[in-house]
């Protein structure tokens, strides 16, 4: 295991997550992607692409659970980078199969671009605030939903729904959050 790569992912995870924190407790994080996060995340993005065209994809061999875990949420953050996302996606799709990345990585990766991209989602793991509260984006086939989510390693999705709704939710219009993130879809490319 690569301990000095491990450390610089955790390193890029934990800034990506204090910016976060910071974020929130501003009331700055509620109807946007903001535009400190998201100048975080390029940089993150870049420096993930310059440790993959070294090692490949940093999955567990390389980096331990943790690392692993960091590369993959930096990947998930990277929603200015459509291509590089992408890349991520099937790079952790083919660590999963051969048992370097956990499956769930993969399907959540996976379901993220498919929203972006204005399609239905497989395993039902992105959601939104909705007319009744949170729900999940669309999903391609409802009944195989849990049978999906088992193979990927994830819990029924009802109890990740009720789990989900007895968050807080963040303030502000669900519409407003909607098409701010329709917009911001749009102008880096995910959809027309």
């Amino acid at each position: 295991m690569d301990e000095s790569l491990e450390k610089a992912l955790l390193d890029m995870e934990a800034r990506d997550q204090a910016m976060r924190a910071e974020l929130t407790a501003a009331g700055e994080l509620n109807d946007g992607y903001h535009a400190r996060l998201e100048e975080l995340h390029r940089a993150n993005a870049s420096r993930l692409r310059q440790i993959i065209a070294v090692f490949g994809w940093p999955g567990v061999t390389l980096v331990g659970d943790q690392g692993a875990k960091a590369a993959w949420r930096i990947a998930l953050h990277s929603i200015s980078e459509p291509p590089f996302m992408r890349q991520c996606r099937d790079l952790i799709d083919r660590a999963s199969e051969a048992g370097d990345a956990p499956r769930w990585q993969f399907a959540i990766i996976d379901d993220r671009i498919r929203v972006y991209e204005g399609r239905p989602q497989l395993y039902g793991t992105q959601l939104r605030m909705g007319a009744n509260g949170l729900e999940p984006h669309p999903i391609e086939n409802q009944g195989r939903i849990n049978s999906m989510r088992m193979q990927a390693g994830l819990p029924p999705f009802a109890q990740t729904l009720a789990q989900a709704r007895a968050q807080p939710q963040p303030p502000g219009n669900a519409g407003t959050r909607a098409a701010a993130e329709l917009e911001f879809r749009r102008s880096v490319g995910w959809t027309n």
